[in-house]
């Protein structure tokens, strides 16, 4: 998942939402079993309550009543955190037990302002007690009329409750981060899962480009199926148009041909007449720039097919083959130094016009020795290149020089046979393909042409 990838933007946007939701519904949880805890540890309270609130309304004379035990050892054990208290609350009249676990302390009373009674006409709430003890404390007031007005009051150690809390909370955190893991690989497996069928059309397209594959195969899913059927159509119409332009360049090669051979035919029959050699110059010089023209007609029509891709190693070796025999009487020596796993994203004739130009010039210009080598490289872009160096032994040639022979129909040395269009060729096709040519001084002491093209 790269950054700004659709996976990318799935995952994060699942893992948020799911994030979001579970601390959501952890704090949730966490409040809904700390009120449980509450209620419970208040029926607790409430019991022992009621059973004071039990004895103090007894018909006995209030003064002598003695509340009993009630059943829990922490009453009776100095600030253990239980407590109880009964206080009398008419005025002018002051009564006042407790536990003995309050020893000489005493219980605050809960404003009825701030927590307003219950059903029962209880209170409940959290209070501060003896050794800054918070505690949870539940009170309720009895009027037994003319036996006394009194405020009933039970109070237990919230510890309890915080220690309740804190242990669900640990074991909530614990099973919240194991569901979050799991949910996390889940949506990992759903992401690459539901992307699956872009990840191949990706694929069938990268195919399609280095030339393995001429059309999205197979079957997709319904939202992309549209996808796969119009870049199918989109090959096909682009296929069709690149026949339908070759087709026509050649027709109208066919048809410029045949009125410049009649003009030229002409004019040479005329022998030595000005006009008759203005009409042959002029005609020389239609004819290459008509062929000029319509091979980068044709060399565009080429580039636009998609999928076209050529070994690079073979290509070389038969031209260097080609080349010792053509020039046979120089007696040459052509080292090939080719990289087996280059492959050059482009048509086998752009490549072979290209390569044969440059070998042919160095065996033209060379003294014995040729040296042709051939690597893949990683361009500056990320992307591969063949990088393809021809080297010969001649006399090289100076800048100036170097500048001039890449200008179309320029020849330096008119004993050499050729037209001058070879390295111009070459630098038209490589600039149509995105490359570039080079050239320079060789190690071996004569002209280095180093060609760079796209690699597949």
């Amino acid at each position: 998942m790269r950054a700004n990838s659709l996976a990318l933007r799935l995952f994060v946007s699942a893992t948020a939402w799911a994030v979001v939701i579970l601390l959501i519904t952890g704090v949730v949880l966490s409040s809904l079993y700390r009120q449980g805890v509450e209620r419970a540890f208040d029926r607790r309270l409430g019991v022992y309550l009621r059973t004071l609130v039990a004895d103090v309304a007894a018909p006995d004379d209030v003064n002598e009543k003695n509340p009993p035990s009630l059943g829990e050892p922490l009453f009776e054990l100095p600030l253990s955190g239980w407590y109880w208290q009964i206080t009398r609350v008419d005025p002018g009249k002051s009564d006042l037990r407790a536990s003995r676990s309050l020893w000489d302390g005493g219980l605050p009373h809960l404003e009825s302002s701030v927590v307003a009674p219950g059903a029962d006409g209880s209170r409940q709430g959290y209070v501060a007690g003896p050794e800054d003890q918070r505690l949870r404390l539940i009170e309720r007031n009895i009027d037994l009329g003319d036996e006394g007005h009194y405020l009933v009051a039970v109070a237990g150690d919230s510890a309890e409750i915080a220690d309740e809390t804190r242990s669900f909370d640990q074991a909530l955190i614990i099973t919240f981060a194991i569901l979050a893991a799991v949910l996390l690989l889940t949506t990992m497996f759903q992401v690459r899962f539901g992307l699956a069928p872009l990840k191949r059309i990706s694929d069938s397209l990268i195919a399609i480009r280095s030339g393995s594959a001429e059309r999205l195969a197979g079957s997709f899913p319904e939202e992309i199926a549209p996808l796969a059927r119009e870049t199918n159509a989109l090959i096909d119409a682009n296929k069709e148009i690149v026949e339908r332009a070759r087709t026509h360049v050649g027709n109208l090669a066919h048809a410029l041909k045949t009125p410049l051979s009649v003009m030229q035919n002409e004019a040479a029959a005329r022998g030595n007449d000005a006009f008759a050699l203005k009409i042959l110059e002029q005609a020389d010089i239609m004819r290459d720039q008509v062929a000029r023209h319509l091979e980068r007609a044709r060399l565009a029509a080429r580039l636009t097919v998609v999928g076209s891709v050529a070994d690079v190693a073979p290509v070389v070796t038969a031209l260097a083959r080609t080349m010792e025999k053509i020039h046979r009487d120089k007696a040459l020596t052509i080292e090939v130094h080719a990289d087996d796993k280059a492959r050059f994203r482009g048509e086998r004739p752009d490549l072979e016009e290209m390569v044969g130009n440059l070998v042919d010039n160095a065996c033209k210009w060379a003294s014995s020795r040729v040296t042709i080598e051939v690597v893949c490289e990683r361009a500056a872009n990320g992307g591969q290149v063949v990088h393809l160096v021809v080297d010969d032994d001649g006399r090289g040639l100076s800048p100036s020089e170097r500048a001039q022979v890449a200008k179309r129909g320029q020849r330096l040395d008119q004993t050499i046979p050729g037209s001058g269009l070879g390295l111009s060729i070459v630098v038209d096709l490589a600039a149509l393909y995105g490359g570039s040519l080079t050239l320079g001084t060789a190690p071996i002491g004569g002209l280095r042409a180093e060609l760079v093209l796209p690699a597949a």
